[in-house]
């Protein structure tokens, strides 16, 4: 009899070895795999190749001998796929099939399943000085580099001080265990509930449920690496309201996460349009009101394809109003964010946390970015990118940080009350003598609770929304003077005369007041409208045009006193307009619908104009 020998079998949930012999015949081998993975004879596949070539069958009735499978041999099971869908629970990424044990089943973003596919490595050409091997072989000058290698992170241009949060997952899962134990765990500054060895504090704490001290560090890796306005209208448009005021303002940042190709893994965040809540906003300073309109702000965004990726506020003082000139007034010798504004960065990144699979709580990190239009070094408005670390995300969280008022630069570590035990937070600094020394947060510069991300626009525009010389008007800004109504909507209407439908009603500002306004909200009735605007689909808009909805839209419009033109030869299932509006008439003052033949309102009681 030939000796016994060792087949390893690499599958998603580990690796088993197979003890087999030389002679054994690969159905008699394949029975031996499905009764240690506990599989069914059909219910997987294994190959040669972690490509998934060479695949090895029961079929062939030959010995594992003759198919040249030999002591020692690692072979690739992958799990057949359910039906309708494709199975890869195998990739070139170990890390993809990593979860902690006790983590919950989570589906992450889109561009996290794009990244955890793919390689990351950097790959470099022959160096012709010192490579000296064959064309084929590979050396330490021409080897391919991991996405987290910092020298070659800090030779970029401009050097790269944060790794991407992808390679930095790579670099957690790429040790001799391959991240077995990897677990990204969300820092609490809270005590620990269910202790029952001692009363509750402030009368007691022990070891077991006392939070952890904190010692702040500079974060090395981040969430977003890049943010890019799609076209300059669209910041342009958000600065006017400081330019015709004078007030600073804010907005929410709508689009989506792409791919960041100028760092190995790395994610942008795309911004295709602003939303401008309702607020109070003076020369310095800024108060946001509560917005009954938010929810539905999202449910339409997510309907055009796009989400909430970040906040945008200006911090603007005009230096020279005849050279338009700004105050540069955020740089090292001041803050680049206020511990004010840290707080409310990370308040926003607490309510749009990060899915995660290799955490605990399901989720890590955010990905929501701040962006800052402020005075750059040549005096000119420029938007600075920034978020907080996932330190600062758990103070903000567990209310242990606060801004100090004569200082916007530091932030205070609050101290424990009877209320609330608050943990000792620390941070590294430098002495007069060179000396590295651990300082206690109270208080604490803010500069450790900050990451920079570039703002960027790009070379070649891009539109998600069509761009209109005369736009609708913005909502909440009844303080210039520029409402949304159908006074607006009919003005607007009638001075864009394009035959196209689409690019009438691609604009993001008229979509939110057409499913918002009070008149005829069209929340319920909009949604192959926006599918149109999505897909950029004219025919689908067309249809839509038709509907009873629009049609009304245009009569409403009709009664302002504004003429549109071009736009009566779709009405009702395509017939005219003209007759609907002549029919029934709208009250100038509270803006009833009045049926034909009356001079007075029927609900105001006030006579026709």
């Amino acid at each position: 009899s030939s000796p016994p020998q060792i087949i390893r079998v690499q599958s998603p949930d580990g690796v088993k070895r197979i003890t087999a012999t030389k002679r054994e015949t690969v159905a008699t081998f394949l029975k031996k795999v499905a009764k240690e993975f506990g599989f069914r004879n059909n219910g997987f596949s294994i190959y040669t190749n972690r490509n998934r070539t060479g695949e090895i069958t029961a079929s062939q009735n030959k010995s594992l001998s003759l198919l040249k499978i030999k002591h020692g041999d690692m072979l690739f099971l992958y799990p057949s796929s359910p039906a309708g869908t494709s199975s890869e629970t195998m990739d070139t990424s170990v890390s993809q099939n990593l979860r902690p044990v006790g983590a919950p089943q989570v589906v992450e973003d889109e561009i996290d399943q794009y990244l955890i596919k793919q390689d990351g490595k950097i790959y470099r050409n022959r160096d012709q000085q010192l490579c000296h091997h064959s064309p084929l072989g590979k050396c330490v000058h021409c080897v391919p580099l991991e996405p987290f290698d910092e020298d070659y992170l800090n030779h970029l241009e401009p050097p790269v001080k944060h790794m991407s949060f992808h390679a930095y997952i790579r670099k957690l899962t790429g040790g001799a265990d391959k991240g077995k134990f990897v677990a990204l765990e969300n820092i609490s500054c809270k005590i620990k509930s269910g202790c029952e060895g001692h009363p509750p504090w402030p009368e007691g704490i022990c070891t077991k449920c006392q939070p952890s001290a904190i010692t702040l560090n500079r974060q090395k890796y981040r969430h977003v690496d890049n943010i890019m306005f799609e076209n300059h209208t669209i910041a342009d448009r958000f600065l006017d309201f400081w330019r015709k005021t004078g007030n600073q303002h804010l907005g929410y940042l709508y689009g989506r996460y792409t791919e960041h190709k100028d760092i190995p893994l790395g994610i942008r965040a795309e911004v295709a349009a602003i939303y401008e809540p309702p607020q109070i906003g003076t020369q310095n300073s800024l108060e946001i009101l509560d917005d009954p309109k938010a929810e539905v702000v999202d449910e339409i965004a997510a309907k055009l394809g796009l989400r909430k990726v970040g906040w945008i506020f200006t911090d603007l003082v005009s230096e020279d109003t005849r050279k338009g000139t700004v105050r540069y007034s955020r740089n090292k010798d001041t803050y680049y964010l206020s511990a004010e504004e840290c707080i409310t960065a990370g308040y926003f990144q607490n309510q749009q946390p990060n899915i995660c699979r290799l955490s605990p709580d399901g989720h890590f990190g955010s990905k929501f970015v701040t962006v800052v239009a402020t005075g750059g070094p040549d005096n000119q408005v420029h938007f600075e990118g920034y978020q907080v670390s996932n330190q600062c995300m758990a103070l903000v969280r567990d209310e242990c940080l606060l801004p100090c008022r004569d200082a916007p630069e530091l932030g205070y570590a609050k101290e424990s009350s009877s209320e609330q035990y608050v943990p000792d937070v620390f941070y590294k600094d430098i002495d007069k003598f060179g000396n590295e020394i651990t300082q206690l947060a109270r208080p604490l510069p803010v500069e450790y609770l900050i990451i920079d991300i570039t703002t960027t626009f790009p070379k070649d525009p891009v539109y998600t929304f069509s761009i209109s010389q005369n736009p609708f008007p913005i909502e909440n800004r009844d303080v210039l003077g520029e409402t949304q109504d159908f006074h607006s909507l009919a003005t607007y209407l009638s001075q864009n005369t394009s035959s196209i439908f689409l690019d009438i009603i691609s604009d993001f500002h008229l979509l939110l007041f057409l499913v918002t306004n009070e008149v005829m909200p069209l929340r319920d009735s909009i949604s192959l409208l926006l599918e149109a605007v999505r897909t950029k689909n004219e025919e689908l808009a067309q249809t839509w045009k038709k509907s009873e909805q629009w049609a009304t839209i245009e009569q409403l419009c009709s009664t302002v006193g504004v003429q549109i033109s071009g736009l009566q030869d779709y009405g009702a299932m395509g017939g005219s307009t003209h007759t609907a509006s002549a029919a029934m008439w709208a009250c100038q003052h509270c803006t009833y619908m009045n049926q034909p033949g009356t001079d007075h309102c029927e609900m105001c009681s006030l006579p026709r104009t």
